[in-house]
């Protein structure tokens, strides 16, 4: 490989939110990886740091022409450049639709197990949540139409919120699946906010569909929501984009980032997303390639030691969602885990009802530091 993705880095005493943690803690748990970013973003940072002024900011042309390119390149999907928005991360813009959008006590949808930010996004601004539990059938996770429209069906029911690709459970949705939810909306009259920002770290050969190009229902009922963050490792340079076909939304939800002052960009957010996505891809695809195989070290280390548990079978996301339902005596099993041996896991309980017994674990990581959170988990479960 090109770029060395087994290079340790110390996170400790950087201010990291994943790395404020005991001395003998090792955190495989939040959506943040353990790798440097493209040499391309961190050449732009350190030239736009270099210049010494950081002022009130812009959102230049050269900003939507990089993310309208990326996705015609790599999505082969034509990203209306007049209904794109910069906004500061994802989940600001997830919150503020959500206000602008619905209105309290209304009903948010959701396929759970999913994100737990979602559940926040929709609570803390007084509306309700209405899981639309996905189907597990021991394997593989898929849709319960019949459950999904009846949720849909309520009059109380006008936002849905899809992940695309699924966070925990490593779905990428096909184009089929995604028109029909689409329609479904459609035929009830609920606003679909597609949060897209997995959808570059997918498997090699693995492509996604952008929600908004499965069906021109899609595409008119639909809020989009991406970033460069999660591919490239982005995240605390705070930097998202927002699209809709649908002119009367982007009016409201560009009303909605504006009136809630997300809408403007920091010194560096601007040039990191246009090196990411204009110089950024050699170096995605072998990232992409390194999480594939630290994904199925996971898989095999798992089957070898620990049959019982079942490794969610995951097509995108450097995410793995594994099914400890074997344990289920143990009442809590992250906190166990962590207590025992310092591995900090994600509890599956915090992404809905569906997903007590589960644990997420990020392998976004050195493959060294990936194999001590593997022996960590063998002596936690062992004791077991």
């Amino acid at each position: 490989m090109k770029y060395n993705f087994d290079e340790i880095i110390d996170r400790r005493n950087t201010g990291s939110l994943k790395w404020d943690i005991e001395n003998n803690e090792l955190p495989m748990w939040v959506a943040d990886m353990d790798f440097r970013t493209a040499p391309a973003v961190i050449e732009a940072v350190i030239k736009r740091a270099e210049h010494g002024v950081y002022g009130y900011n812009i959102v230049p042309q050269e900003w939507t022409e990089s993310i309208v390119g990326w996705w015609k390149r790599r999505h082969d999907y034509e990203i209306p450049s007049d209904k794109l928005i910069f906004c500061t991360g994802i989940v600001p813009a997830i919150s503020s639709i959500v206000r602008k959008l619905t209105t309290p006590h209304e009903n948010v949808v959701l396929q759970t197990p999913v994100y737990n930010i979602f559940f926040n996004s929709t609570l803390n601004n007084g509306r309700r949540v209405l899981e639309a539990p996905l189907k597990y059938d021991g394997e593989n996770y898929e849709i319960d139409w019949d459950d999904l429209e009846a949720k849909l069906a309520e009059p109380e029911t006008t936002l849905m919120i899809l992940c695309n690709p699924h966070n925990p459970v490593g779905k990428i949705w096909d184009m089929e699946t995604l028109a029909r939810i689409g329609g479904l909306c459609k035929k009830h009259h609920v606003t679909v906010v597609s949060d897209e920002i997995h959808c570059d770290i997918t498997e090699p050969g693995k492509g996604y569909v952008p929600f908004a190009s499965a069906s021109e229902e899609c595409a008119e009922i639909s809020v989009t929501c991406i970033s460069a963050s999660k591919a490239f490792n982005l995240a605390g340079l705070q930097s998202a984009a927002v699209y809709t076909n649908n002119q009367a939304l982007f009016n409201k939800v560009n009303r909605a980032l504006n009136t809630d002052e997300v809408a403007e960009p920091n010194t560096f957010a601007v040039c990191a997303t246009v090196a990411a996505f204009n110089d950024g891809g050699e170096w995605l695809d072998e990232l992409r390639m390194y999480i594939s195989d630290n994904k199925k070290t996971v898989r095999e280390f798992i089957a070898a030691e620990f049959p019982k548990i079942k490794v969610i079978h995951s097509d995108a996301t450097y995410l793995l969602w594994l099914d400890c339902n074997a344990y289920a005596n143990e009442e809590n099993l992250a906190a166990t885990i962590r207590r025992d041996t310092g591995l900090y896991l994600a509890d599956g309980a915090e992404y809905g009802e569906s997903g007590k017994g589960f644990l997420r674990l990020n392998a976004a990581c050195p493959r060294q530091i990936l194999k001590d959170g593997l022996q960590r988990l063998k002596k936690a479960l062992a004791k077991l």
